[in-house]
């Protein structure tokens, strides 16, 4: 019985010091699935481990819709201690309901708010910092070169000239600006753009929040804006009718001459015409007010009931610097967040890092608002394109869908807010709008 009990102590004893030796356990998910961003995290991982041999490290790796089901369920339960996932709206939705862990303390430790200074705005809410963007990608104006050169057109800076711009095209049997609706994401770009130079950064926000009425007059003067393209003919003519994957032959042809999308529109460029491509930001329309632009940015958090939180944050350093972000970018052909990294040798990200590298940035519509308000609301935008008469209406229904859907968000905050004071949990309920995948997995 004695040489039993020692033989059992043994083994106990042998198995910790083989998990010692192993190392403390961290788990990283990841929703990066796609060949490109799959390696890029692979490598990521592999040289985290060559750097810090005293951690166990365990990397998963999910498709980009299971996974987004699946992070519901981890973060209320049982979570990893590493997970990807997205700024704005979608990150925020977490944070609120307190699931995701503050890490303020490596803004502040590492100066962050200096290397990240175009996506902060996406990575903060309630004054706090709640992950690390490792990789964005900008939106705006790609037009045919080779167009606008026959017909002695410049790169339009203002709304007059951008006007000016597409009566010349059409003057020459060129469709302005080709477009698919048919997945109304598409024409929320061009609300956002609008809102943006009409009305500036902070009210756009605050619209997105829920601050601020569809029926202002501000936002009806973003659709006076929009009406003027509609009323010149300049869109592709029943753009409902495409995805935007089907409005790109139209460029490619030569039918039309400029396309508002992500740096992801680069991908479908054969590799003859890359030449005849170039790429301008969204216009100015009101001089006194400061660029912001569209730039949808990727991240890593720590769960609020992670249980290796110092080795999340190693890794989260990890991933935070020049040399890590460069690295993922140059697999991925986007940007890297952090301003010091030096982005792919690409002209439009080149254009992308110069345009993103001092302005405030926007995530998207339906990254930037509650999920259920963008799935109403670019809904509304599609109906717009075709029916602008419709206009206040649509903005009617939409402020009362705004007055609901926010109201019902507050009083879920409410809700967890008092669960926790009385030593419970709350249920999340998150609603994913029906957005269109990307070449690029998920916009």
């Amino acid at each position: 019985m004695i040489k039993r009990a020692v033989t059992s102590s043994l083994i106990l004893v042998l198995a910790c010091l083989s998990f010692t030796a192993k190392g403390e356990k961290l788990v990283i998910n990841s929703n990066q699935s796609d060949p490109a961003p799959k390696a890029a995290f692979t490598k990521v991982v592999e040289e985290f481990k060559k750097q810090n041999p005293d951690l166990q490290v365990e990397f998963n790796t999910m498709d980009h819709e299971g996974y987004k089901t699946a992070i519901r369920n981890w973060l209320t339960t049982e979570p990893p201690d590493v997970v990807i996932w997205f700024a704005g709206n979608r990150m925020k939705a977490f944070v609120d309901r307190g699931l995701l862990d503050d890490v303020s303390d490596l803004w502040q430790k590492n100066n962050y708010d200096q290397a990240f200074k175009s996506t902060l705005p996406a990575m903060t809410v309630n004054g706090k910092q709640w992950g690390i963007p490792f990789a964005y990608y900008q939106w705006g104006v790609y037009y045919r070169k080779d167009i606008f050169e026959k017909y002695g057109i410049s790169e339009p800076k203002t709304w007059d000239e951008f006007v000016a711009a597409g009566k010349k095209l059409k003057e020459n049997g060129i469709i302005p600006l080709t477009i698919g609706t048919k997945f109304p994401w598409t024409a929320a770009g061009w609300f956002d753009y609008l809102d943006l130079r009409t009305n500036g950064f902070d009210f756009h926000i605050q619209l997105m929040d829920g601050k601020v009425p569809y029926t202002d007059p501000k936002v009806k003067e973003v659709f006076a804006k929009w009406k003027e393209l509609l009323d010149a003919g300049f869109f592709l003519p029943n753009s409902s009718n495409y995805s935007w994957q089907e409005s790109v032959p139209f460029l490619m042809n030569g039918k039309a001459g400029m396309i508002l999308l992500g740096n992801f529109f680069t991908q479908t460029i054969p590799d003859n015409m890359h030449d005849k491509f170039g790429f301008f930001p969204f216009p100015t329309i009101k001089a006194d007010i400061p660029d912001a632009e569209d730039a949808p940015v990727d991240t890593i958090h720590i769960p609020a009931k992670a249980k290796n939180k110092a080795g999340a944050r190693k890794f989260l350093e990890f991933v935070a610097t020049p040399e890590t972000q460069q690295m993922i970018a140059e697999e991925i052909k986007e940007l890297p967040a952090n301003q010091n990294a030096k982005p792919p040798a690409d002209p439009f990200l080149e254009a992308g890092a110069k345009l993103l590298a001092n302005a405030k940035a926007a995530q998207f519509y339906d990254r930037d608002t509650n999920p259920e308000m963008a799935t109403e609301g670019m809904k509304g935008f599609q109906e717009f394109m075709v029916y602008p008469s419709r206009i206040d209406s649509i903005l009617q229904r939409l402020e009362k869908i705004e007055e609901r859907v926010f109201k019902e968000q507050a009083n879920e905050a409410s809700s967890r807010v008092k669960g926790e004071s009385n030593g419970g949990e709350s249920s999340l309920k998150l609603v994913e709008p029906n957005s269109e995948k990307t070449l690029l997995g998920v916009r």
